[in-house]
């Protein structure tokens, strides 16, 4: 689907730009191309830079609570250096690569929650604008697919997913914020893990997967949570038994106190979340409009109530309303 939004022009009488993004949803390291096409306003103006950022609404958790900010993932310079004259057209094709730990915003054609847009920023006389949004699709990884259809498959039920501003300690993770995808466990083991969170972190040479148990307490102990970290390859998506892999991965999560001494790199992956300390049994909530309650045995995701995905790129441009400032401090590099 091609998204088209009329950018703000630059003051009174100054270009319009409207940024088209390819059709069909991006995958996490692959490459986004579309064309920026620009219109000149009431007189001459020399464009010295285009450049699309890839922001994200993300959670931010604080000493007493959480709020959502908008994080730029990264910024890509697509244009610039020409003159633009008065009312004239002008279009600048581009692709560019997208960082291999971009969140995924869909599955099986439904949006699971997380809110990506591609912000288009023209710089004209030392003056910047920003105007408004393009909402992007990202869809999942052949592994990434494979390992949540396993989890389908095994019986575990999707309920939400989320961004949160942050650093998981131990991993190669490279942007400000991280992807929490909730799922529920099957009846035969609700009573031992209450929830269990899966974070992708992929990289050129493969995929780390880190997944935190939220586990029950009994009589005479506290719940507590535990934290694994596995790894896949790219390479074995097409012929790896992921149900296999998948189910031996969640029998050493959930399997029991014993597990709880994990690693102590990976002890509290939240470790270096703003505002959190080890130990505050910090548990996130449902990501901003996510809408995804339950896999059929790893076939489609169903939608139960939220916001379908239409809905979602028609509130794009709300979804990052009230942006805070310092999105545009320190990251001019």
């Amino acid at each position: 689907m091609v998204f088209k939004k009329l950018l703000g022009a630059l003051g009174v009488g100054g270009p319009s730009v409207d940024t088209v993004l390819q059709p069909g949803p991006a995958l996490p390291g692959g490459t986004l191309s579309g064309e920026v096409r620009l219109r000149g306003g009431g007189t001459d103006a020399t464009v010295d830079r285009i450049t699309l950022l890839l922001v994200a609404r993300v959670e931010r958790e604080g000493q007493d609570e959480e709020d959502e900010a908008t994080a730029v993932l990264d910024r890509f310079t697509v244009g610039g250096g020409f003159r633009l004259a008065e009312e004239a057209e002008h279009t600048v094709p581009f692709t560019v690569t997208l960082p291999w730990e971009t969140p995924i915003t869909e599955l099986h054609g439904q949006h699971l929650g997380p809110v990506l847009g591609i912000r288009t920023e023209l710089e004209i006389a030392g003056a910047r604008d920003k105007g408004d949004l393009d909402a992007l699709a990202v869809g999942p990884l052949p592994a990434q697919e494979a390992i949540l259809e396993a989890f389908g498959q095994l019986g575990y039920a999707f309920k939400s997913a989320d961004l949160e501003l942050g650093h998981i300690r131990g991993t190669g993770q490279q942007l400000p914020c991280y992807q929490e995808i909730e799922i529920l466990p099957p009846a035969g083991q609700a009573g031992a893990v209450n929830e269990i969170e899966v974070t992708f972190l992929a990289a050129p040479g493969g995929l780390e997967v880190v997944i935190e148990a939220d586990k029950r307490g009994g009589l005479l102990s506290e719940g507590h949570d535990t934290v694994h970290r596995f790894t896949a390859s790219h390479h074995a998506a097409p012929q790896a038994d992921w149900n296999a892999l998948v189910d031996g991965w969640l029998k050493e999560v959930v399997a029991g106190h014993a597990a709880y001494a994990a690693p102590a790199p990976y002890a509290s992956h939240h470790g270096e979340h703003p505002g959190h300390h080890p130990g505050d049994g910090h548990r996130s909530g449902p990501g901003t409009g996510a809408v995804v309650a339950g896999v059929a045995a790893g076939v489609a995701v169903g939608v139960v109530g939220g916001m379908v995905a239409a809905e979602v790129v028609d509130e794009i441009g709300d979804a990052f309303e009230g942006e805070e400032e310092e999105e545009d401090g320190g990251d001019e590099g």
